[in-house]
C-alpha cells in the first residue's frame, strides 16, 4: 500500500502540471506589457526635458534636470483647457447615446427571425468595410441639414448612430448569447420590449457594455479628423486638434509636445487599467464576456 500510495503522489496533478503554462503566459504578458508601457514611459521622460532641447541621441531614461514647466506652458501656448473642456462634453454625451442605441440595436436583432438576423448582420459587416473617406461628404451634407456644422453637435451625432456597426454587431453577439428563456418568461408574464430589455437583457450583457464603452472612449477621445473637416470656429476644437496647433506653433519642442501628449494620453490609459481590472474581476467571479 505504501509504495502504491508514493506512485500516486509521484504523477503529476492536474494542478501542478498547469503551472508551467501560468508562468509562459505570466512571462509573454509581461513582455507584452513592457512593450506597450515603455513607449508611454519614453514620453513622459521627454516631456520633463526643459524647453528647447532637441531630442536626445540615445535612450535617457530621466532627464537631468527635470523639469515641470511644459505642462504649465502648454495651457498658454493653445487654450488646452477650453480644448479639455470640449472634449469631456463630447465624452460624457456620446458615450451614453452610443450604449443606448448600440443595446437597443442589438437587443432588436437578438429577437427577430433568423433570416432577417442574418440580412442585418450582413449589412453591418458590409457597413464596416466601406472607407471612411468614402462617407465624409455625406456626413457634411447630414450635418448641414441637422444644423450641427461648427458646433460639438457634429461630434455628438454619430453616438445616435451607435459611434460604429462593430459597437452594434458587440452587442448583438452579447445578446445572442444571452439565457433567450429568461426573455421568454419575461414575454409570458407580460414584460414589455423596453421592459425586458431595460430588467433583464441589460443586466446579463455588462462586460459587453464596458467593452463598448471603452471603445467608444478610445475612438471619441481621439477624433481628430471630424474637428478639422467638420468645424472651422476654434472655439470647438478638442484635444487631439491641440496636439496639431502644438506642433504648428513649435515644430521644433519636442519637450512641449510631448508634454501636450501626454496629457491627452493619461485619460485614455486610466479608461484602459480600469476597464482592465473590470474584466478581470468579470473573469474571476466566473461570469462569460457576454
Amino acid at each position: 500500500m505504501s509504495e502504491r500510495a508514493a506512485e500516486v503522489t509521484a504523477q503529476p496533478t492536474p494542478r501542478t502540471r498547469r503551472r508551467p503554462a501560468r508562468s509562459i503566459r505570466l512571462i509573454a504578458g509581461v513582455l507584452a506589457a513592457t512593450l506597450f508601457i515603455l513607449p508611454l514611459l519614453w514620453m513622459v521622460v521627454a516631456s520633463l526635458r526643459p524647453l528647447g532641447l532637441p531630442m536626445p541621441l540615445r535612450i535617457q531614461w530621466w532627464p537631468d534636470p527635470a523639469t515641470l514647466s511644459n505642462y504649465r506652458a502648454i495651457f498658454h501656448v493653445v487654450p488646452m483647457a477650453r480644448y479639455a473642456a470640449n472634449s469631456v462634453i463630447v465624452i460624457v454625451t456620446v458615450i451614453p447615446l452610443t450604449l443606448l442605441t448600440t443595446s437597443l440595436a442589438g437587443f432588436a436583432m437578438a429577437q427577430v427571425p433568423a433570416r432577417m438576423r442574418d440580412l442585418l448582420v450582413a449589412t453591418l459587416v458590409a457597413a464596416l468595410m466601406v472607407p471612411l473617406m468614402a462617407v465624409w461628404l455625406t456626413r457634411f451634407m447630414v450635418y448641414k441639414w441637422l444644423g450641427v456644422l461648427d458646433t460639438l453637435g457634429v461630434l455628438i451625432v454619430p453616438g445616435l448612430m451607435g459611434s460604429s456597426p462593430l459597437y452594434v454587431l458587440i452587442m448583438f453577439w452579447a445578446f445572442r448569447r444571452a439565457p433567450i428563456g429568461s426573455f421568454e418568461a419575461a414575454r409570458l408574464d407580460g414584460a414589455s420590449a423596453p421592459r425586458i430589455w431595460w430588467s433583464i437583457g441589460l443586466p446579463q450583457v455588462r462586460p459587453a457594455l464596458m467593452a463598448v464603452t471603452v471603445l467608444s472612449f478610445e475612438r471619441h477621445w481621439g477624433n481628430f479628423l471630424d474637428p478639422l473637416l467638420y468645424i472651422n470656429n476654434p472655439r470647438w476644437y478638442t484635444l487631439p486638434v491641440a496636439l496639431q496647433g502644438l506642433q504648428q506653433l513649435h515644430p521644433s519642442d519636442w519637450p512641449l509636445m510631448m508634454a501636450g501628449a501626454v496629457v491627452v494620453t493619461l485619460p485614455a490609459v486610466v479608461v484602459f487599467i480600469v476597464a482592465q481590472r473590470y474584466f478581470l474581476r468579470e473573469y474571476d467571479e466566473g461570469n462569460p464576456f457576454q
